[in-house]
């Protein structure tokens, strides 16, 4: 159902699309702000820290978000509840997280949080200030008493802030110290995600706050299971998953910027067959720009979606390879096979073999980014390599459609 979602929205036209979902995100927003109610009293729109900081300030005039639910006392002032079920407009945002730029100002307050009914013997687990991170962090602890301490990543998922550093030690010292956990519990330990761990140096922490760090399942569903075998995560727990589900609900951040950009696209398409010794005639770049048109559609659907989709089963270990075998494959069988790609000029099969599947290769190394079959050396070696490919690829596709334009109006 969340991926049939995910389809519905992003094969909506772009500015309903936007239109859409700011409608729900701001019925969402009336709806889950309100007054925090503790023992019938309404609190402040400050949660203080006792001789310390202000320990968060919501930007909410005095209301709160609906996902807090309370709060309790502890040694360092009072700490706000979050809920660990979602509400369904809360599974919206996170659609629209996936499928619009709304990722980028989809965030928390850093600090301190609990769920449940923590006490000085519970554990704290720490979290990234992306709100879908906290959330599936929060909704995995259902039915559990523990505290969350966000740290800092400017609303940067944990893998990608841990690769960043700003899912590092220094935050995590700074926000342990400046929360004074050690006066929350009696333990010295936090749960650190493992994706999190290339940021993290558990010895630095150590030495600099005294609270060891455990790194926990890759998973958050995990994470019961976890703590019930004694904060021992088997090597299921430890693996990272990335099957064809986690690949698919993925692809809409790779297809809404293309989505965005195909319409210049289609111009500078209908224009080329459009222009004539004499002047632009719609019905000729209608008749001509059509197969190049579905041409475009083709190759942001095989590199932004096939291409993910199918990705361990595609030769090659390079994404940009990959998007180009796949698009190539995609374009010879569609040549050969569907009549409106027949052309007869070779100017035409040409430009078609040559610039769309070196655009839906470009599609595919989009997604290195949300992979986790990548590093930041290896991505960096494709773009060194692929960049001046693509570039050289769209100029002899240029000269294709000036040679071909050239024969048609008997110049030669």
């Amino acid at each position: 159902m969340r991926l049939f979602l995910h389809w519905i929205v992003i094969c909506l036209p772009v500015h309903a699309r936007e239109v859409i979902l700011k409608i729900v995100s701001t019925i969402d927003t009336a709806q889950s702000l309100k007054p925090l109610q503790a023992g019938g009293v309404c609190c402040g729109p400050v949660l203080s820290t006792r001789g310390g900081p202000a320990m968060r300030s919501y930007p909410y005039n005095g209301r709160y978000p609906a996902w807090i639910t309370g709060e309790i006392n502890s040694a360092e002032g009072p700490v706000p509840v979050a809920a660990t079920v979602l509400r369904p407009s809360e599974k919206f945002a996170h659609i629209r997280a996936r499928v619009t730029n709304f990722r980028m100002r989809f965030s928390v307050e850093p600090g301190l949080y609990a769920v449940g009914s923590p006490d000085r013997s519970s554990d704290i687990f720490i979290s990234a200030n992306y709100k879908m991170s906290f959330d599936i962090l929060r909704s995995s602890l259902h039915g559990m008493n523990a505290w969350i301490l966000v740290l800092d990543t400017g609303g940067i998922n944990v893998w990608c802030a841990a690769g960043k550093g700003t899912f590092g030690t220094d935050e995590l010292v700074k926000r342990i110290n400046s929360e004074r956990i050690s006066s929350l519990v009696d333990h010295r330990k936090v749960i650190v995600p493992q994706l999190g761990a290339p940021g993290v140096s558990a010895g630095q922490v150590k030495k600099s706050t005294g609270f060891h760090v455990l790194y926990g399942p890759v998973r958050a569903s995990d994470i019961a299971g976890y703590v019930q075998s004694g904060y021992t995560a088997s090597p299921e727990m430890r693996r990272m998953r990335f099957a064809v589900m986690d690949r698919l609900i993925l692809t809409p951040m790779e297809l809404n910027p293309a989505m965005k950009k195909l319409p210049y696209l289609i111009v500078v398409i209908l224009l080329i067959f459009g222009l004539k010794p004499e002047g632009i005639f719609f019905r000729d770049a209608l008749s001509g720009g059509v197969p190049f048109i579905a041409g475009a559609f083709g190759a942001l659907f095989s590199g932004a979606f096939l291409a993910p989709a199918l990705l361990p089963f595609i030769p090659f270990r390079s994404f940009a390879l990959k998007g180009w075998v796949l698009s190539m494959a995609v374009f010879l069988l569609m040549i050969n096979y569907v009549p409106l790609f027949m052309f007869e000029s070779y100017y035409l099969t040409a430009i078609m073999l040559v610039f769309f599947p070196l655009l839906s290769s470009y599609l595919a190394l989009q997604f290195t980014g949300a992979s986790t079959y990548t590093n930041l050396s290896g991505v960096k070696k494709e773009l060194k390599y692929g960049l001046p490919l693509y570039i050289g690829g769209t100029i002899i596709a240029v000269l294709l459609a000036a040679a071909y334009k050239i024969q048609e109006w008997g110049i030669l």
